[in-house]
């Protein structure tokens, strides 16, 4: 279960004489004002002066707190009511990333103490860069106390763990904060997707929680349909991978945002990849403590269904259809062998030379039914493809696949206002022989010659599904789970995917 989420509420002026209802205040400083802290803001001076609040009395060498992005200093208060502490939290150069880690420092400093920690100097949302900026601050306070715990009942005597901090906010911040809840919302049900181990999460699990958030909304914009058993018969590569176990085998969860009046609108497929737990098959993967971090090989599958969910606030004029391809890939007496051909949607056969290279057979089935039977304008695809692109770009950058330049820099721009960042990877057309196959149209691991680039290799099987369509892959191995608990990451899964889709097709209508 998740752990309770912080709780933001606004206020309609600062109002300096109830300054001492608040456990804390939290001050956003910019690097040009470290120096003159005092001096600079004003509403600063008559903070301090309030409550009494006196330097001599706390050893602090200004030099030391330069302001740098989500540099905290931590003051701590005397006689000042219920006021324990002020936080001055550096902004940097106050660009919208500056925010984010401010954002991100702050909220991990406050986590699970049960502070009312009102927040302010973040701006005012005064333009547009001050808008993105205060609402990366926000998204970033709320997702950096994400927790999730499977723990059994306190023993006796134990102190409970104290709920998340309550946040005051400036009422005229309260379009910013908004959006910000609605980004916080949908990477926290992402992050709890991922973080639910795998006996629970299966492929029917996933698609009794689509139902569950479609419903949550309460929104007739939204609806949710699954395919199973007989509906697949056509979906090769969904069987080939999740009839490993047959019981409750695959499904194909189809969520659909289609309000009133949409049919004229622009048409965007999403495709995730929803690898509920992969073993690599009978191609068992090595070493074998590489498949701890498996439950999370559906991260694709949850960042589409989240950002598709939070549409129905956002409300965009976009019609969007997302596709989760669920399915389990475990060792067993119906799984796929190494050389087995199978037949995709739409009649493409594949020869499966390892099975653990199983993401790119689910997927080549729901592009294939996006182009051939939906006929979107745009065709994404999400998911944690490969280890080559994590090797090449590290845990910061998803890697990006397209032959669109306009639609890989909407994308790259979105990705850098969010946070989940993209970087454009070329599709080389001379690698395109290693997926040759004497036996069938393709083989899927671009075993033929001695090309690499297998990340590149992995998108040009895919691009073989899409059609004509306007399309991109976005291969989030690297950056779609982090290995320690740090900024705004849990150790776990990250929910990439979540704020970039959600900016996007903000900003598509």
């Amino acid at each position: 279960m998740r752990i309770s989420a912080p709780v933001f509420t606004t206020v309609s002026a600062l109002k300096v004489q109830e300054l001492e209802k608040y456990d804390a205040i939290a001050i956003a400083v910019h690097k040009r004002d470290s120096d003159l802290i005092l001096d600079s803001n004003p509403l600063l001076t008559t903070v301090f002066h309030r409550i009494a609040f006196d330097f001599d009395d706390v050893q602090i060498s200004w030099p030391d707190f330069a302001a740098k992005s989500g540099e905290l200093l931590e003051l701590p208060v005397k006689d000042a009511g219920k006021i324990s502490r002020i936080y001055l939290i550096g902004v940097g150069a106050g660009g919208v990333e500056d925010y984010r880690k401010a954002g991100a420092s702050l909220g991990r400093k406050v986590k699970g103490n049960g502070f009312t920690t009102l927040v302010t100097f973040f701006g005012n949302g005064s333009d547009s860069h001050e808008k993105q900026s205060v609402i990366a601050a926000f998204s970033a306070i709320s997702i950096s106390q994400y927790g999730f715990e499977m723990k059994s009942a306190l023993e006796a005597g134990k102190k409970p763990k104290k709920p998340a901090s309550t946040f005051v906010v400036s009422a005229a911040l309260s379009a910013e904060l908004e959006r910000a809840g609605i980004i916080s919302d949908a990477v926290w049900n992402a992050r709890d997707l991922i973080h639910t181990p795998s006996n629970i999460k299966n492929p029917a699990w996933m698609a009794a929680q689509a139902k569950s958030l479609v419903a949550a909304t309460k929104s007739p914009a939204l609806s949710v349909s699954v395919k199973s058993g007989r509906a697949l018969a056509a979906f090769g590569g969904l069987r080939a991978v999740g009839n490993s176990v047959p019981v409750p085998g695959p499904r194909l969860i189809e969520v659909r945002y289609a309000p009133t009046g949409s049919r004229n609108w622009p048409h965007v497929v999403l495709v995730g990849k929803g690898i509920t737990f992969d073993t690599g098959g009978i191609s068992l993967k090595r070493p074998y403590d590489t498949m701890i971090a498996m439950k999370s090989d559906m991260a694709g599958a949850a960042a589409i269904l989240a950002a598709t969910t939070a549409m129905a606030k956002i409300k965009p004029r976009v019609r969007i259809t997302a596709l989760l391809m669920c399915a389990e890939n475990m060792v067993s007496g119906t799984a796929q062998r190494p050389s087995d051909v199978i037949t995709h949607f739409g009649g493409t056969t594949v020869e499966v030379l390892n099975t653990d290279a199983e993401g790119r057979l689910v997927l080549a089935d729901g592009l294939a039914y996006a182009d051939l039977e939906l006929k979107p304008d745009i065709l994404v695809d999400v998911a944690t493809l490969t280890g080559a692109a994590s090797l090449g770009l590290g845990k910061q950058y998803a890697a990006m696949y397209s032959r669109d330049p306009k639609l890989s820099r909407t994308l790259s721009e979105a990705g850098e206002r969010s946070g989940d960042r993209v970087w454009p990877m070329p599709l080389i057309d001379d690698y395109a022989p290693a997926l040759e196959s004497d036996i069938a149209d393709l083989n899927h691991t671009a075993d033929k010659g001695h090309f690499s680039a297998g990340s590149v290799t992995a998108a040009l099987f895919l691009e073989h599904f899409v059609g004509d369509r306007a399309w991109v892959h976005l291969d989030i191995a690297g950056p779609a789970r982090s290995e320690k608990d740090a900024g705004e990451f849990v150790k776990g899964g990250t929910a990439f995917g979540t704020r970039l889709l959600i900016d996007w097709l903000a900003n598509l209508s």
